[in-house]
Formats: structure tokens, C-alpha cells, sequence
């Protein structure tokens, strides 16, 4: 078994990271206090981003993000730049058991929806400028179903859209292919989209919300199959393009259950996408059955290591899973990497900044020994 040269990596991670306290201070000061100018808070966000980008090389990854420390966010902040999306901030909700959790923000599509600026590409250059020769810098950006699943039909204007077939799916096919395009021609070969919806559809709670919605939850993963299907169609070649699923992740939480199963085959059999990440943390997810779906040629990198605990995994337990998993899928489609990122919000996990590295550590050491 070889080490892989293109992404994803044999190591490999979602992306965000917890953000120093120097780097909240500052957004606090700028958003909140308004003490400070965007320029000002820019330049705290570069200094942060370059001692990330080092701590990942460090570490021993090959894939380098910048720690999505320019977000509160890992929706929002590109999805209301879109023309005609407008997005409500998500609210806190503190559960009788005393945890919290986060409120799903309103994302409504108002107008028609286009690509009106280039949303990533500076962020992605300064991260390129700090990223070391034989890494890969990789952005990762919200997935496009995001603009239909929480809202469905109601989120999305009838003005703009009497109907949604085949019009507003190829509007924002048309913008994603726009971004990527300008990702592209700055040097991005890498990206990943975050994907909540086709997890949440694992769950049954979810899937009756969807049908009080007015959509079928069987029909659902094959329409967004064809959708992010549009999507790829337009990204240019040379190009990797990832899917993770996420079942939530706010301040070390979860918001959704259940195993792969009902969206298995519209995910690895249908979408044309490269590579898909996939939580695997713990029993939530279920067994690797729905691997078994994966064609030729695509990549399932396995989310085995939980960010959501600082309790360190057992090296010997993850090979054991990779060698379950490669029971339904080759070893040599097979990656592995945290099941999510360690901040997903400005927020952050309740974890702690050494628990990171100790956790990418072991994804970085387990993978050598079982690849190579």
C-alpha cells in the first residue's frame, strides 16, 4: 500500500480549528466594541493563520487550511455573499439538561441566486503565501444544499423562482462553479464542501421534518445527487472536490443520528464527486454497510477520531475499524482523519489546544502504519 500524492491524504482533516484567545479578543473588538478597524482585525487573523498553518505542517499533515479563523461561521460567512441569499444569525438554546445548542439559522434565497464577487479567493491567497512548497492548501466552503434543505420550498422566493426544477438548481450550480473557478485560477486545487443535509437525512427525526416541509426524505438524497452533480460539471479539471457530511458539532454537540444507509447509494454511487469524509466517531453513525456503495476511483476518508472529546483514541482500535471498514470498501480507497473539525463555529469545541495536536498526531501515525 502506497502513500497517496494528490488529496485527500491517507492523513487528512476537515479544517477548522480552535481559535486563539488573541484572535477572539480582536473579533470581539471589531464586531461587538467596534474599536478596531477590518484592516487591523485582517492583520490578527494573518498572524493567526500563519501559527496554524505551521502547527498543521508540524503535526505532519499534507492538506493545510486556514483554520477557517476569518469565519464565526462555517456556513454563513460564504453563503450571505452569495447575491440573492440572506441569512439570519443562528441563536443559542440552552436544553433542560443544561447543555446548548445551536438553533439553525434561516437561510432564505430572496432573488435570484448569483455569484457577484469572488468570496474565497483572497483568503485563499494569503493562505497559499504562508503554506510551505509540497503542501496542498485546501479551502473548504458550505455545500449548496445547504440553500435548500433547511427551508425548502417556503425559503426560497416565488418571485424569483416560481419553480425550483431545473432553474434555481442551476443558478447555484452556476455560482459554486463561479467560485471554483476563481479558487481555481488562483492556485486552489483543493476544496471541500460541508455538508449537513445528507446526514441529517440519516436521522428519522429529521426526515419527518423534511416531509412536514413538503419534501420526501427518500426522494431528497437523489434530487441533491443531481445537484451537487451540476456543480462538479462546472469545476475545472485538475481539481479535487470533497464532500463532508456532518451531523453537527456546535460546542462539542451533535443534532442528528443514525447510520449512512438511507443516503448511502445517492452519495457514493451517484454524486460525482472525489472523495467523501465521513463521521465514523462513535455508534451514532453505524456500521460501514453503506460503504459498500463506493465505485472505483473514489476516496472515503474515515472520521474515525472524535474532535468533540479530548480523550484520546486507542491506535489499535482505529486499525481495527480501518480493517472493518475494508471489509466493504479497498484499503486503498480508504483515508482517515478527525470526524469534524475542532471548531465548526467561532465558538470551538470543549477541547482543549494540545488535545488537537495530540489527535491529528494519531491520525498522522496510525495512517503511516497502516498505508505506508
Amino acid at each position: 500500500m502506497t502513500a497517496r500524492t494528490t488529496p485527500p491524504f491517507r492523513a487528512d482533516h476537515v479544517g477548522s480549528f480552535l481559535r486563539p484567545a488573541y484572535l477572539l479578543e480582536a473579533r470581539e473588538q471589531f464586531f461587538a466594541r467596534k474599536t478596531i478597524s477590518a484592516e487591523q482585525l485582517r492583520a490578527v487573523e494573518d498572524k493567526a493563520i500563519t501559527e496554524i498553518v505551521k502547527f498543521q505542517q508540524d503535526v505532519g499533515l499534507q492538506s493545510i487550511t486556514d483554520g477557517e479563523f476569518r469565519r464565526t461561521y462555517f456556513h454563513i460567512d460564504f453563503l450571505e455573499q452569495l447575491g440573492g441569499v440572506k441569512t439570519d444569525i443562528p441563536v443559542t438554546i440552552r436544553k433542560p439538561d443544561g447543555s446548548e445548542e445551536l438553533a439553525p439559522p434561516v437561510i432564505r434565497v430572496i432573488d435570484k441566486v448569483r455569484h457577484v464577487k469572488d468570496i474565497q479567493k483572497a483568503d485563499f491567497e494569503y493562505l497559499k503565501s504562508q503554506v510551505a512548497a509540497g503542501m496542498t492548501p485546501k479551502v473548504t466552503i458550505p455545500s449548496p444544499t445547504m440553500l435548500h434543505f433547511r427551508g425548502g420550498r417556503a425559503g426560497i422566493s416565488k418571485e424569483a423562482y416560481p419553480e425550483l426544477e431545473p432553474v434555481f438548481y442551476d443558478d447555484v450550480a452556476k455560482a459554486y462553479g463561479e467560485e471554483l473557478k476563481s479558487l481555481f485560477d488562483a492556485g486552489c486545487r483543493y476544496v471541500q464542501m460541508d455538508d449537513t443535509n445528507l446526514a441529517y437525512l440519516c436521522d428519522e427525526k429529521m426526515r419527518e421534518a423534511a416531509r412536514q416541509r413538503g419534501d420526501d426524505p427518500n426522494e431528497l438524497p437523489h434530487r441533491y445527487a443531481t445537484f451537487i452533480n451540476k456543480v462538479v460539471a462546472l469545476k475545472p479539471a485538475g481539481m479535487t472536490l470533497a464532500m463532508h457530511l456532518c451531523r453537527g458539532n456546535f460546542k462539542s454537540t451533535h443534532a442528528a443520528a443514525g447510520n449512512y444507509e438511507p443516503v448511502a447509494e445517492a452519495l457514493l454511487a451517484e454524486m460525482n464527486l472525489d472523495a467523501f469524509f465521513l463521521e465514523y466517531d462513535d455508534e451514532r453513525s453505524g456500521d460501514f454497510r453503506p460503504l459498500r456503495y463506493l465505485p472505483k476511483g473514489k476516496i472515503v476518508v474515515l472520521g474515525l477520531v472524535t474532535t468533540k472529546f479530548g480523550q484520546l483514541e486507542n491506535k489499535d482500535d482505529l486499525k481495527r475499524r480501518i480493517e472493518e471498514a475494508a471489509k466493504y470498501a479497498p484499503l486503498e480507497q480508504l483515508c482517515l482523519s478527525p470526524q469534524c473539525g475542532f471548531s465548526s463555529t467561532v465558538h470551538g469545541n470543549n477541547i482543549a489546544v494540545e488535545d488537537q495536536r495530540r489527535k491529528l498526531a494519531l491520525v498522522v501515525e496510525t495512517a503511516k502504519e497502516v498505508w505506508g
